[in-house]
């Protein structure tokens, strides 16, 4: 993973760029499953967002680190 990018002359770390758009990823995907409905078969939704926004984070990293490397 890249250690800064800078945007605008400001240099933000790696993982903060890649948690930022991990969360518009999830976002989008949890609107799509409320849409869909497939929420009533999650037992606890909170915890569910969790673990999803964890595995693109991890995806997105990992994506990342494969492709800068």
């Amino acid at each position: 993973m890249q250690n800064d990018i800078g945007i605008g002359g400001v240099y933000l770390p790696g993982l903060l760029v890649t948690m930022l758009a991990a969360f518009i990823v999830a976002r989008i995907v949890w609107q799509v499953l409320s849409w869909t409905g497939l929420y009533s078969l999650v037992w606890h939704r909170a915890l569910f967002n969790l673990a999803l926004y964890i595995l693109i984070l991890g995806a997105m990293s990992s994506l990342s680190n494969r492709l800068f490397s």
